[in-house]
């Protein structure tokens, strides 16, 4: 890969800066989500173990530039203890005095937490000053915030070009996975795309559409799809204004050798509640006074019949509206098999983005993938071909030494 892993550096009595995601989940004051900070653990404890110094630095919420009590990493410093099983220090700061003196007690094999970084204007403005002040902690900055990654901030993109800068083991295994998905991949691949909008999803399909050889477009977005192609939908979430965007990227998948998967069967309903009575129809037939909230289980069943063929499949998006039952059905039955291809016959099933997190662990298959990805936006920018400013800034960087 373009860029350098801990593969390539000794850090035993380095002070390492380890720009991490600690923005997670809280209700209430408590942390409801430990996903993040469990599988930032694993670079934390090979650091510590190696005999580094290690500081770790992330933003959390949307402070604004201002130091705001409710936002503070004091609360994911004690999760992060909790998880690595060792004492972490935190200090209320991430530069100045405070910071700094708080780096000079660690000692080898020692973690400390600093204040998150967006209680400064200079981290969301990739200001210099700031980044220089976050760089005078450390020998060598480490990323292992991909979901971060899409952001060109102080402490995710300006670091990286004042010090050593490597791929942490989350950063690295993510780049891999992906690259597997979409960036060399084994064919035959195909993408499953599901959500609400093809506005909001536009460079994804049009991205795609010239990489995978199979997309299946499902969620509300194919209801703008069948739309387009003339079919009536009843009362459906569609975007009535993006129908000749949707025929152009048909046209568009047709002329690159990709094949557009839309649904031929949907669940229907007359109101969008918990349990409603529901018919399946075909997508030729649905009722005017009804709402297509999940695709049908003859759709399902052709796509399962296709997986043996597939060697690799990258998945954005539920099917249906999966977290209303019973319209998860498509999403999870689908999910199912794709973990079952994954164990039987090799596939390499990479998922992330948005609500696809959760209509996976809905699923129950969220370990069963060969990666999932809790990265968000950032995940959903690398499908959409963009360049990501804290990956970009781990390339060519010079090595420690």
């Amino acid at each position: 890969m373009p860029v350098q892993t801990l593969d390539t550096v000794n850090v035993a009595g380095l002070r390492v800066l380890l720009r991490a995601d600690l923005n997670v989940p809280v209700r209430d004051g408590k942390i409801t989500d430990l996903t993040r900070i469990e599988r930032l653990s694993p670079t934390i404890r090979e650091l510590a173990g190696k005999g580094a110094k290690v500081i770790v630095c992330s933003h959390f919420d949307r402070p604004k530039g201002k130091r705001v009590l409710s936002m503070s990493l004091a609360p994911m410093a004690a999760a992060l203890e909790e998880v690595l099983g060792q004492h972490v220090r935190f200090v209320e700061d991430c530069t100045g005095i405070a910071a700094e003196q708080a780096v000079e007690l660690l000692v080898p094999g020692g973690v400390l937490v600093l204040e998150n970084t967006r209680f400064h204007a200079g981290e969301e403005s990739n200001d210099p000053a700031f980044a220089a002040g976050l760089a005078k902690l450390a020998n060598i900055f480490v990323n292992d915030a991909f979901s971060a990654a899409h952001r060109a901030h102080a402490s995710t993109e300006g670091v990286a070009h004042l010090l050593p800068a490597y791929a942490g083991r989350l950063m690295q295994a993510e780049l891999e996975a992906l690259n597997a998905a979409l960036g060399s991949p084994v064919r035959p691949v195909a993408a499953i795309v599901g959500g609400a909008k093809v506005s909001t999803k536009l460079e994804l399909l049009g991205n795609l559409v010239g990489k995978v050889d199979v997309l299946v477009i499902g969620g509300a977005m194919a209801n703008t799809f069948l739309a387009a192609q003339g079919k009536a939908v009843g009362r459906s979430l569609q975007e009535a204004e993006m129908h000749d965007t949707a025929r152009g990227i048909l046209a568009r998948a047709a002329s690159a050798g990709c094949r557009v998967v839309l649904p031929t069967d949907v669940v229907v309903a007359r109101a969008f509640k918990p349990n409603p009575p529901t018919q399946t129809v075909p997508v030729d037939a649905v009722p005017a006074d009804t709402m297509i909230l999940d695709i049908g289980a003859a759709s399902v069943a052709t796509l399962i019949q296709w997986l043996p063929s597939l060697k690799t499949l990258v998945w954005n998006g539920p099917l249906g509206a999966f977290e209303t039952p019973p319209f998860d059905a498509a999403t999870v039955t689908l999910a199912q098999a794709v973990a079952a291809a994954t164990r039987k016959h090799g596939l390499r099933s990479v998922g992330g983005g948005g609500d696809t997190v959760s209509a996976l662990r809905h699923a129950g298959v969220i370990e069963q993938f060969s990666y999932v990805s809790s990265a968000g936006g950032a995940f959903l920018e690398w499908l959409e071909g963009k360049s990501l400013p804290g990956v970009a800034a781990l390339e060519g960087t010079p090595s420690l030494g």
